[in-house]
């Protein structure tokens, strides 16, 4: 809710102090561009900015938009605070609204359920605690056993054992691969090709990192900046 948002954004303001709201929203997705722009313009006092950004992952890492949104860097071990920045979510900027609005704290997340398993992939509200087999039920069951279910997306997510486990706040997606979808690619020795070093967000030399981590040369590794890391898994 747009008015959930608003009211959010208003509480914050005068709870941390907040100067400027820059809400980013990607090129993809142009009717909520404007639906927030409407709604940034309802909002007094505060200096609220819609920034349409390229839809590129890892775009939502928050390091990455600030970067985009402001063009501050922050250093590998630093947070975005470092640099005068907060970075919320939206879902959780209108779930503070609808608290403030209601009284009913975070119950339930939109959930993508996704994979060549399942027999209706879609996006489902699902009430937090929900288990994963909840989940699959909800969308049709499953049409074979997986080969491997994922809790999170394709890039970011962990491997799962069963279907056991439960929605929670950041939950947004799970994944229930077949056999040819888990497949992974076999290993091919580096030929050194720079692709790795061009994809990764923060420019890091992540064939240089794996040999400093193989060798476990710390030092290598913190010259390396291997806490800027974010595991976006591009490369």
């Amino acid at each position: 809710r747009e008015d959930d948002m608003a009211l959010a954004l208003e509480t914050m303001q005068r709870c941390l102090g907040i100067k400027n709201v820059i809400i980013g929203i990607e090129n993809n997705n142009k009717k909520a561009a404007v639906n927030m722009q409407k709604m940034a313009g309802n909002i007094k006092d505060l200096s609220v900015k819609v920034q349409v950004l390229p839809s590129v992952y890892p775009q939502g890492g928050e390091k990455v938009l600030v970067y985009h949104t402001t063009g501050r860097k922050i250093g590998a071990d630093k947070l975005p605070i470092d640099v005068g920045c907060i970075v919320i979510n939206c879902t959780t900027v209108a779930a503070i609204g609808a608290y403030l609005r209601t009284g009913m704290p975070l119950v339930e997340k939109c959930v993508t359920v996704e994979g060549g398993c399942i027999a209706k992939p879609q996006n489902v509200i699902a009430p937090i605690g929900a288990s994963l087999k909840e989940l699959f039920d909800c969308c049709g069951g499953l049409t074979e056993q997986p080969a491997k279910l994922v809790y999170g997306g394709p890039m970011m997510g962990i491997t799962v054992q069963n279907t056991g486990y439960s929605v929670v706040k950041n939950t947004n997606a799970v994944l229930a691969l077949t056999a040819k979808e888990a497949k992974l690619p076999k290993t091919t020795a580096c030929i050194r090709c720079g692709t790795c070093v061009n994809t990764c967000p923060f420019g890091l030399a992540p064939v240089s990192i794996a040999e400093a981590y193989d060798k476990k040369d710390a030092n290598l590794l913190s010259d390396l900046a291997v806490l800027s890391c974010m595991e976006c898994g591009c490369c």
